[in-house]
């Protein structure tokens, strides 16, 4: 017992200071020690964490890349020019503004991860609001909500996704097959809710945008198509797909660099190595819990079967339990006890961690993240009204979600 209450503790207070980062010091500062201990104690033998590191490593390796690849994005002027294209190209009008700004958060949610949606695009359609006299609410809440609920799709729009990927078994194509189906309903039920919330905010006078040219970032959105190209080619030639994101990232830092809009620290603080050693950390006081007793309480309580029931008891499972502990952590403890029912199991437990955070602020770190910068952006979410737009999309778009995967699996010839 005392085991287990240490190891739940730790767990505590390695979320709590993630979620709060007082004085904005990195999440590995008590993960880090929290993972030492669980070793010292026994908790984890060096073993089971080397075996843990080992499984890991190749997310890790992933994650990185696109941690690079986005920052490196932001260096060539791709979000610039993202929010160059939503101003011209709303004509003023605060509806059409809204279509394009789902279009740029899905893409760059689904391509470049829900950080890059969360951090770095959420500010440009902070100023591009402002920029045509329109209200910034509606906007801001779609980068918040997109940046979760949008990143079903590829496995590096989430660091979840790259787990799920892992213990799915499934190839990155038949991966997104199986998850564009319930990735478009989510996004559609997020649309709705927000059309309709925001309906005020969105009907307001069109307003004359002045014409300015565009410069176009073409050798990062070549890089880009390249990258994407890359991810489908290693899938069918069976090479670990990170050394598409690698290739990319290596290319948009050599001409970052040589551009001199980027500097060779700039590019070690893209890679953000505390956050990869917060993963670790986490994933060891993880393993801990549930070594402790977490894991004999959920073994047996879990449906073990992939029908319909099953997969949606699932979601929902994880979709609170995401509410609880933060979404990653959720996924760590619930994947060892889905993924040998089959990879319908694993991703119907990823629709839950993915959808169900939007439902809470501590529901996953690209939340918290988010708010702080539309607050730094001068847009002030509110808790009722967070909550409220979470009551209105998540129940429903996991719900419709896994309809929609489980429907997806009897038609695709590979599910």
């Amino acid at each position: 017992m005392g085991g287990e209450l240490g190891a739940v503790a730790l767990l505590a207070t390695v979320l709590g200071v993630a979620v709060v980062r007082p004085h904005g010091l990195p999440e590995a500062i008590v993960a880090v020690p929290a993972a030492g201990i669980v070793l010292v104690t026994g908790l984890v033998s060096t073993t089971a964490a080397a075996e843990e590191i080992e499984r890991l490593w190749p997310v890790l390796v992933f994650l990185v890349a696109v941690f690079v690849l986005a920052q490196m994005c932001a260096a060539e002027g791709v979000f610039t020019a993202a929010g160059n294209w939503l101003a011209q190209s709303s004509d003023g009008n605060a509806r059409r503004l809204l279509v394009r700004v789902f279009v740029i958060c899905v893409v760059v949610t689904s391509v470049l991860s829900l950080d890059a949606t969360a951090v770095l695009l959420t500010p440009v359609v902070a100023v591009t609001a402002a920029r045509m006299q329109v209200s910034a609410a509606p906007h801001i809440y779609a980068t918040g909500h997109l940046s979760n609920s949008a990143s079903l799709l590829l496995p590096m729009g989430n660091l979840t996704n790259l787990l799920a990927l892992a213990a799915s078994g499934l190839t990155l194509v038949h991966f997104a097959g199986l998850m564009l189906v319930p990735w478009a309903v989510v996004i559609v039920i997020e649309y709705a809710v927000l059309t309709t919330a925001f309906r005020r905010e969105l009907s307001g006078l069109v307003h004359s945008m002045p014409e300015e040219p565009l410069e176009t970032p073409v050798f990062a959105l070549v890089v880009m198509a390249v990258t994407l190209l890359g991810f489908v080619a290693t899938s069918f030639l069976g090479v670990e797909p990170y050394w598409a994101v690698i290739a990319g990232a290596v290319a948009l830092t050599a001409h970052a660099l040589r551009r001199g809009s980027v500097r060779p620290l700039g590019v070690l603080t893209a890679m953000d190595l505390p956050f990869i050693a917060f993963v670790i950390g986490l994933a060891l006081v993880v393993q801990a819990v549930v070594s402790e007793g977490l894991g004999q309480w959920i073994d047996g309580r879990l449906p073990s079967g992939d029908g319909l029931a099953s997969l949606l008891l699932l979601a929902l499972t994880a979709a609170v339990l995401a509410n609880v502990v933060n979404n990653l952590p959720a996924l760590l403890i619930l994947l060892p006890f889905v993924e040998g029912t089959g990879a319908l199991a694993v991703l119907a437990v990823l629709i839950g961690v993915n959808v169900g955070p939007n439902l809470t602020y501590t529901g996953s770190l690209a939340t918290l993240l988010w708010r702080r910068v539309a607050q730094d952006s001068g847009v002030q979410p509110t808790l009722a009204r967070f909550t409220a737009l979470g009551l209105a999309t998540v129940p429903a778009g996991i719900v419709m979600g896994v309809l929609a995967l489980w429907a997806s699996a009897q038609v695709l010839p590979f599910a």
